[in-house]
């Protein structure tokens, strides 16, 4: 018997999987080439945005063979307004959003999460029902809703419901992060005086801070970005937004400009992109750490 231990012992385990560096050199393979892909659109952008019109659909390169920065500075000012003003209203809009998701879904977030009131689980099953709703849905009600108030033509369509807690998701989100958060700690600032909203602006807020900036980083991607709702609610070129103004390149009478789209199309990506990078850990963290948890 010690002599069949001894040869058990001596066989040498199976290597589990291919050589070491072999796979590594094709896992990152793999994934440069899957980054080219989804990569190649935003080249080809910049790429188009410095070539004139006649060579951005016949010139399949990369490269452009005759630059053409003009674009930009015929962009900035070619669609009738300064590009400037279309900044600015997305960023009204947007920091707005930001701020009303942000104030008002952390609130209903700690009322589902700390507080025990009749009906408390029927009520959040019915909020995230409403995150199966399509948009189209809802477009008519709200849409009537908005003009009988004479806000049809104004930023407060896009940035007043936001304060309503009307984004599901971030709620859910929220709930999920606070429920991780010890309730001994609500315990000992009740012990010390603090009623329930000291509580929220003390304890829990700080420490729902990767959730908080979770919360921003996609309230601001999806407001800078979105184009369906301001289509719907602003008719004014002066209140146009970047999605809005980027159309008003595109002519079908008296032709289309694509440079100087793209062009803009490229500067506009630079504030979603600045908030990425700036955000980046805090956005890994606080999607690890709230919407994972029961």
């Amino acid at each position: 018997m010690s002599m069949l231990a001894k040869m058990t012992s001596a066989t040498p385990a199976k290597p589990k999987g291919p050589a070491g560096p072999g796979r590594r050199i094709f896992i990152h393979t793999l994934l440069i080439g899957v980054a080219l892909v989804m990569l190649y659109p935003l080249m080809w952008m910049i790429s188009s945005s410095l070539k004139p019109d006649q060579d951005i659909f016949t010139d399949p390169s990369l490269w452009p063979q005759n630059f053409h920065p003009q674009n930009y500075a015929k962009g900035w000012t070619g669609s009738g307004n300064s590009f400037t003003l279309y900044l600015t209203n997305s960023l009204i809009v947007t920091i707005g959003a930001v701020i009303g998701n942000v104030l008002s879904c952390s609130l209903a977030a700690y009322a589902f999460a700390r507080f025990e009131f009749r009906g408390r689980r029927i009520w959040f099953a019915l909020m995230l029902g409403t995150m199966m709703l399509p948009m189209q849905a809802t477009l008519i009600p709200q849409y009537t809703l908005f003009f009988n108030l004479n806000w049809i033509n104004t930023f407060l369509p896009l940035i007043v419901p936001k304060f309503l807690a009307t984004d599901a998701f971030f709620i859910f989100l929220m709930v999920q992060f606070i429920r991780s958060i010890p309730r001994e700690l609500d315990q000992a600032a009740m012990m010390d005086g603090a009623n329930p909203g000291q509580i929220y602006l003390k304890v829990i807020l700080p420490l729902m801070k990767p959730a908080l900036v979770t919360t921003t980083i996609f309230t601001f991607i999806w407001t800078y970005d979105d184009f369906f709702s301001q289509l719907v609610y602003l008719s004014d070129n002066e209140k146009f937004t970047v999605p809005l103004g980027l159309t008003l390149f595109l002519d079908k009478t008296a032709g289309s400009s694509f440079g100087p789209m793209f062009a803009m199309s490229a500067l506009a990506l630079l504030p979603t992109l600045i908030c990425f990078l700036v955000f980046q850990k805090r956005l890994v963290e606080g999607m690890a750490t709230s919407g994972m948890k029961g």
